[in-house]
């Protein structure tokens, strides 16, 4: 019985992913990690009482079925794992012989493992592979997504950079000078943002406005990495890199230095908009749209650092931390789910995020309307990746000129 066979007498089974095992007397010992890999990557199907040899199917059954369904159920909602399992549990009759199936549902918190944290176990096409400390550390923080800059430091007003805080309400006055914030003073201003709670910095107000000093109690090598890479790869590169910017104190300033950087990279052809030249076009909406989401959904946590590489092909955004859900799910609608929320809502207040979604739609429509090409997402447990492709026709190494009309500046050293 081959594979196809096998899937069309077991015809009320979605085959996503599965996995035979023989189980004619016993539950095989080796299943644990399959069900920690189904729990979590996407879900699958355990069959029992099958063996599989090569490409072939070998319908062997159980011999006693009741028993080993009692056993199996019982362990996964018992104390071996670190979390309860309620499979699908269903019963096949294939040449007069018993087939168990399972099913083992994808978990939204995870790591799913047993006995211990070193037993996670990921799906992938070679099969069950166990987790990094890496990555288990990432999937546990993943469990806490949308939660983690809210919480609170020990850290007072005093230890933010008030140059850096001078500079946002500066910036919101500028570009919103009808916005009821504007009229709040200093305290009740950084309270409304999210920046203190309790007459304490969070983990937000920290990243967002802190010194370099008091940003390293919390997060010891804290820095947004961007470099300029002179060739398609690193090996066709001439030397190593053009350029590398330097350490900034906090997320606002990176934002402002990256991105008048980055806008000299990409072509933004001359047109008007009135009596003015418009450069504020699709595809530098798309540019901005792609730094803002790198700095409100990465995983500030993690030992990967948050980073933008300008190829001569291309420029790509690396964001540690994985999506709140498959990318396919979230390009279907408007679904607000920021792993750092006041820090998406201290962008949004200056009018540099969106209310809702992940920008998704401005990045790909956008670039593609002046490139050509759609850019390529792609995800993997703990991380995902965004490259914005340039169209040959277009050089990516355009003469440098000033950040477009209309678009993000520089708040400078004013303000207060």
């Amino acid at each position: 019985m081959n594979k196809l066979e096998l899937i069309d007498r077991l015809r009320d089974i979605e085959w996503e992913n599965f996995e035979v095992k023989s189980a004619v007397n016993e539950i095989p010992k080796n299943v644990w990690r399959t069900v920690s890999a189904f729990a979590n990557t996407s879900g699958g199907w355990l069959i029992f009482g099958v063996e599989q040899s090569e490409d072939d199917f070998i319908v062997k059954g159980v011999r006693k079925p009741e028993k080993i369904e009692q056993e199996f159920t019982t362990t996964l909602r018992g104390e071996k794992f670190n979390q309860k399992i309620i499979p699908k549990c269903k019963k096949y009759n294939i040449e007069n012989k018993i087939i168990l199936a399972f099913y083992i549902p994808l978990f939204k918190t995870r790591p799913v493992y047993y006995n211990t944290p070193k037993n996670s176990f990921i799906r992938t096409a070679s099969g069950n592979q166990r987790l990094t400390k890496e990555e288990i550390d990432s999937l546990f923080r993943q469990s806490a997504y949308g939660t983690k800059d809210r919480e609170l430091t020990n850290l007072k007003i005093e230890d933010l950079d008030e140059h850096t805080l001078r500079q946002y309400r500066s910036y919101l006055r500028q570009n919103r000078p009808e916005h009821h914030y504007n009229l709040l003073d200093y305290t009740e201003f950084l309270t409304k943002i999210g920046v203190i709670r309790e007459n304490k910095v969070t983990l937000a107000g920290l990243l967002m406005f802190g010194t370099e000093g008091s940003i390293a109690k919390y997060f010891s090598d804290f820095k947004i990495d961007y470099i300029e890479i002179p060739g398609k790869t690193y090996k066709s590169a001439t030397t190593r890199f053009d350029f590398r910017l330097q350490d900034y104190p906090n997320i606002f300033q990176y934002f402002f230095v990256i991105f008048d950087r980055i806008i000299k990279k990409i072509d933004v052809p001359f047109k008007l908009k009135g009596v003015f030249r418009d450069e504020n076009q699709p595809h530098v909406i798309a540019i901005r749209e792609a730094l803002v989401n790198l700095l409100i959904h990465s995983d500030y946590f993690s030992q990967i650092k948050p980073r933008i590489r300008v190829f001569t092909d291309r420029i790509e955004f690396y964001n540690p931390g994985a999506l709140p859900k498959p990318y396919e799910e979230l390009q279907k609608g408007d679904i607000s789910m920021p792993r750092n929320p006041l820090i998406t809502k201290m962008f949004r207040i200056v009018d540099l995020a969106e209310s809702a979604g992940y920008g998704f739609d401005k990045m790909l429509t956008g670039w593609q309307k002046h490139y050509n090409s759609i850019p390529i997402i792609t995800s993997g447990i703990d991380d995902y990746r965004i490259d914005f492709m340039f169209d040959k026709k277009v050089s990516p190494h355009a003469p440098p000129h000033a950040p477009p009309h209309g678009a993000p500046r520089g708040p400078g050293r004013g303000g207060g």
